[in-house]
This record gives structure tokens, sequence and C-alpha cells, in this order.
């Protein structure tokens, strides 16, 4: 197997391997579990804001559908954020901080 599409050169280092498929990993996790947020906002906005689902949308439907996606997101956002940042500080303080 020819691995050497994941680093773009040929010949290259087992450790240039192993991080150029660490990224293309990460990347595949991130671009899923994106995928995976839209799905559940979409299904979570549409069961709340349709209630009898039909051909289209009515303007007010679509209206719901769209304020709770944004709203979805941002909590999403700032949950993600707020996380981060507490990780951030735990990492900073070091080990002995959990105990």
């Amino acid at each position: 197997m020819d691995l050497s599409s994941l680093t773009g050169k040929k010949g290259a280092s087992s450790a240039e391997l192993k991080e150029a498929f660490k990224a293309q990993t990460s990347q595949e996790l991130a671009q899923s579990s994106a995928q995976a947020l839209f799905t559940k906002a979409t299904e979570k906005c549409f069961a709340k804001c349709v209630p009898a689902p039909g051909t289209s949308l009515s303007s007010k439907e679509q209206a719901c559908t769209e304020r709770c996606v944004e709203r979805y997101f941002e909590a999403f956002n700032l949950v993600s954020n707020a996380y981060a940042r507490r990780v951030a500080a735990m990492r900073e303080a070091g080990p002995d901080a959990l105990a």
C-alpha cells in the first residue's frame, strides 16, 4: 500500500506518514462530528417547528426552523467554548489540580 498520498511526497519518513495520517483522521473526525451536529439540530428543530409535515413548509415553520437552528448552533458554540476554556485551565493547573 502506497501511503505517500498522505504527505504528497514519495519516500516520506514513518514519522511524517504518522503525522499526516493523524491529521487526516482528525479532519475526517471533525467533518463527521459537524455532520452529526447538523443532523441532530435539523431533526430537533423540525420536530419542534413542523407539527404536521406536508408538501412544503409554511413561512411560520420556515422562520421557526431557521431561528431554532441558529439558537442550537449558538448554544453549541457557547458550551464548546466554555468546555475548551475549562480543559485549557485544567491543563495549565496540572495534574495535581484534579485531586
